[in-house]
């Protein structure tokens, strides 16, 4: 490739023998040092993404940080800190491994970035991005031949699989996709059928956690210099960011991400039968945790399924867990079909984008899918305010704090809740794909507005997932510590019927809506009324950023 030359430019720069911890141990690369160089986002952290190229001779790896990325969204300091600390890591590790590695740190986009990268290098190999916003950020450098795409290797299922059991256009629907996995993979399947002679124990799923058996504490690690070092950049440049960065919570070193796979085996036996339980008493239960390390492919998704299906768990467990997976899988085929949605006839609105972070705005001019015509602010609520009901306090004091919760109270809480207020659906993927560490727009996209907020209509969910007080008091010990009374005064049931109400030209025909809207329209006018003054009494309270409270006497007409 001729003289050695180390890889600077305007607007980048190498971080190899610099100065820092991780600059220091870094090597400093020069372009001769391989045949064919590879650019690795920051969500392809794992060797394999190397080996599985069709390249000869020596490859070496190219990987960027971006300021510019980093601040197009108000992203929790711990989601930067946990992508920053795993990606230079990852370097460490490929470096040790006898990969050369090129480490670039720029101010400037990720196609800014490798366009003058190509300058000096001549076409360079990538891994086609898992987030469509990447995809679309790099298309220019494809479409002249600048970047040579590779297909992802990190997936479990082609998109063959998807077309021929859901097909390309709505309405898509996870059964039949997840059969055909089932099928083709041969996970817990004997002669074509379903080992234990069904395919879903979602029903034998659904307990709540009394306190028995224990849950396990959630894995700490042991952070290091480079930790330390991402840490304090982290709070230096981003300290105007939500939350705060800790990673000793967090896997960022090979053997880090070693210990948190054996700690998901370890929660598994209890995972299943607990899968849907909430309490304050542990954030995550017997959840695996693994959710951002899959994301950023440190642990590959191949490695997490055969650790679950060679454990001793129970099949309820194991088939709840490889159902997670291959929903991942699915979701990620409905966004790519749909181009992100775009494809979809869908009710589409213009959003505020942000969601309402203090002195954030992002421009954007664009329609949203928004199915009901929700047009409410998200409320400051989710970014910390306290709101007086415990179940979305506690939930949003997880974010805060983590980064994180299991998937129970971002279906059954915070979309839940966001739904019954109408929130604007944009505002609330905003919120989690800045405030969650395993957020992704492929990912976070469909979960969000396809089924935790019916933006999408009956295109992913037959349904909204909308709930009173009734379920998070089954579900939860949340009601337990509440200044509400589940069933005297919690607002929650009353938001429920108003957002029935509100929406019941929506359901019309919906036969998976019949039975209640049947008893909508059984209601007294007497309590409809009460149901929409809890409607607007809760809206107006939280959207000022006050706190609820119950009424003086326990009776939910003093709001109306």
């Amino acid at each position: 490739m001729g003289e050695a030359k180390t890889l600077q430019f305007s607007g980048a720069r190498s971080l190899g023998s610099g100065e820092g911890h991780f600059s220091t141990r870094l090597k400093d690369a020069s372009l001769s040092d391989a045949d064919a160089w590879v650019w690795l986002a920051y969500d392809q952290l794992h060797g394999s993404m190397l080996s599985s190229l069709p390249l000869d001779g020596t490859v070496g790896a190219i990987l960027i940080e971006s300021s510019w990325k980093a601040k197009r969204r108000p992203y929790h300091q711990q989601k930067l800190g946990v992508l920053l600390s795993n990606q230079r890591h990852f370097a460490l590790e490929l470096q040790d491994s006898g990969v050369p590695v090129i480490y670039l740190s720029s101010t400037e986009s990720y196609s800014d970035v490798l366009a003058a990268v190509c300058q000096d290098t001549g076409p360079v190999h990538c891994i086609n991005a898992a987030e469509r916003e990447l995809r679309e950020e790099v298309a220019p450098l494809i479409d002249d031949g600048r970047l040579i795409v590779h297909d992802h290797p990190g997936w479990l299922t082609p998109r063959s699989w998807f077309v021929s059991s859901v097909g390309e256009e709505p309405p898509f629907r996870m059964d039949a996709f997840y059969r055909k996995v089932r099928q083709e993979t041969g996970w817990m399947m004997d002669g074509g059928k379903p080992i234990g002679g069904k395919y879903s124990y979602d029903a034998e799923n659904r307990f709540p956690w009394k306190g028995d058996p224990p849950a396990p504490e959630p894995p700490t690690y042991q952070i290091d210099d480079i930790d330390r070092e991402v840490e304090a950049m982290v709070r230096t440049h981003y300290g105007h960011h939500p939350g705060d960065v800790d990673l000793s919570t967090q896997a960022t070193s090979k053997h880090d991400v070693d210990a948190a796979l054996d700690f998901a085996v370890a929660c598994l036996p209890n995972f299943g039968t607990y899968e849907d339980a909430m309490s304050e008493k542990s954030r995550g239960l017997f959840h695996s945790r693994l959710a951002t390390l899959v994301n950023l492919h440190r642990v590959m998704p191949s490695q997490v399924i055969d650790a679950a299906l060679i454990s001793n768990a129970p099949i309820n467990s194991v088939e709840g867990f490889v159902r997670q997976m291959i929903w991942r899988e699915y979701v990620r085929h409905i966004h790519e079909v749909t181009d992100g949605f775009r494809t979809l006839t869908v009710e589409r609105q213009p959003s505020t984008r942000g969601a309402r972070w203090p002195g954030f705005v992002a421009e954007d001019d664009s329609q949203h899918p928004n199915h009901l015509n929700q047009s409410n602010p998200l409320p400051m609520a989710y970014w910390g305010e306290t709101s007086g009901l415990r179940c979305l306090d506690a939930s949003v004091e997880s974010v805060m704090e983590d980064g994180w919760t299991h998937h129970i109270p971002r279906l059954m809480v915070l979309s839940n809740v966001a739904n019954l207020l109408d929130v604007d659906p944009r505002e609330l993927t905003d919120w989690f794909h800045a405030g969650f560490i395993d957020a992704y727009d492929w990912v976070v996209e469909p979960n969000v507005l396809g089924m935790g907020t019916f933006a999408l209509g009956t295109a992913m969910m037959t349904k909204p997932y909308v709930a009173g007080s009734a379920y998070i008091n089954r579900m939860s010990d949340h009601c337990k510590s509440c200044s509400f009374h589940h069933k005297k005064t919690c607002p929650m049931t009353r938001l429920y019927w108003a957002y029935l109400n509100r929406h019941a030209p929506s359901f019309s025909g919906n036969h998976r809506m019949a039975i209640a809207m049947k008893n909508v329209e059984r209601r007294a006018d007497e309590e409809k009324q009460k149901d929409a003054a809890t409607y607007e009494h809760v809206k107006a309270t939280l959207l000022a950023g006050g706190e609820l409270r119950p009424p003086s006497e326990g009776d939910l007409r003093r709001w109306s």
